[in-house]
């Protein structure tokens, strides 16, 4: 049977006096209701007294009796008398001992709305200490790998090869999707304007140096941001929750080498080759709009994006996919190693992951835009 939640319910007697009448379960965890129908009444007219029925009172706790202090304040401020003989014995007691001892002065807490300069400071304040633990995680994962180079580092090279296939050989279907159907739509969107002028053979220049020198990268990023870095924040954040990670550091073992290391060397090792891959799907992708759309030739269309194919391009792709795949993984990492003990802490860690990542590889694409740009590359 389901409990009712707190119900109230006020009635004036020809006596004057109030009837408030307390049904249901009065717990805290069903919410309490405020006092606004009682002083609502006290407007109407004086009363007499107040007084009480508690017969249809199902279960209590100590939310009623913060409800029934509200309410002898209230009375106290109109000088309204209060009956208490219709509250169980139990509340009675608790609301006496509650009156024996006077509130101290100064016990409640005041709130005191701060300035924008002081919002502003706090605010900067919890960013640097976001930073600094940052950069405290970059370092740790930096000594990691130099000893992963120097054949010291602590991990397991099964762990290691399993990740390589999760974050290459089973990306491969979602990559090849996003990837066959941007150079479709990038085809699409610059066929529709070249027509105007009698350039369409050039679809297949801008496709091949949009992808290859950006958009192949980038959208190869953004995808294994979702599908595996966000995997790597609900990893080790469940092995925080069952305290796995507490375990390999009583086990004398580092939680950097043994879980961030596998993860971090796996995604900045792939990721270039998926985003090659995904070069030659866009191209793909291109090809299907112009031999099929454009009725160019299959020669003409490859013979053309040979020539606007360059190497100096293609390395940068792969360079930059590289510096994006380790962002991703160090983001993810992060995220799961601040994670709370908590399936909830644990989702928002996994979400923190995907914004974190993806803000860092717009940033870093801005950055090496302009840097590409001043190189003359």
């Amino acid at each position: 049977m389901e409990t009712r939640g707190p119900e109230i319910f006020v009635q004036r007697r020809e006596d004057q006096k109030l009837v408030l009448r307390l049904a249901g379960s009065w717990c805290m965890k069903a919410g309490m209701p405020s006092t606004a129908s009682i002083a609502e009444e006290f407007s109407h007219g004086p009363a007499r007294a107040l007084t009480f029925d508690t017969t249809a009172l199902s279960a209590w706790d100590t939310g009623l009796l913060t409800f029934l202090t509200r309410v002898t304040s209230l009375c106290r401020e109109r000088e309204i008398p209060t009956e208490r003989e219709g509250l169980p014995s139990g509340v009675r007691r608790l609301l006496e001992l509650a009156e024996a001892v006077p509130e101290k002065s100064g016990a409640r807490r005041q709130e005191i709305e701060s300035s924008v300069l002081e919002r502003i400071g706090r605010a900067t304040l919890s960013q640097r200490e976001a930073v600094k633990e940052m950069l405290a995680f970059l370092g740790e994962v930096v000594l990691a790998v130099t000893k992963f180079l120097r054949r010291r580092a602590r991990y397991r090279f099964q762990d290691l090869l399993v990740l390589i296939q999760q974050a290459g050989m089973e990306a491969l279907p979602i990559v090849t999707l996003i990837s066959f159907l941007l150079g479709l739509i990038l085809a699409f969107v610059g066929a529709v304007q070249l027509q105007q002028f009698g350039a369409s053979i050039y679809v297949a220049n801008l496709v091949c140096i949009a992808m290859v020198r950006e958009m192949g990268a980038v959208m190869t990023a953004i995808v294994m941001a979702g599908r595996t870095g966000a995997s790597y924040a609900a990893q080790l954040g469940s092995m925080k929750v069952t305290q796995e990670i507490d375990a390999l550091t009583t086990m004398g073992i580092s939680p950097m080498e043994f879980l961030v290391l596998p993860r971090v060397m796996a995604l900045s090792l792939m990721i270039p080759l998926l985003s090659l891959y995904a070069d030659f799907m866009g191209i793909m992708g291109g090809a299907a709009v112009g031999i099929g759309m454009l009725d160019l030739s299959v020669t003409t269309y490859f013979r053309q994006t040979a020539e606007s194919l360059r190497l100096q391009d293609l390395l940068g792709g792969v360079f930059k996919a590289s510096v994006y795949g380790t962002l991703i993984a160090i983001s993810g990492c992060l995220r799961g190693m601040q994670s709370g003990n908590s399936s909830s802490a644990v989702g928002e860690a996994t979400t923190a992951a995907v914004v974190t990542s993806i803000v860092l590889i717009i940033s870093a694409c801005g950055i090496f835009a302009v840097l590409f740009y001043i190189l003359g590359i």
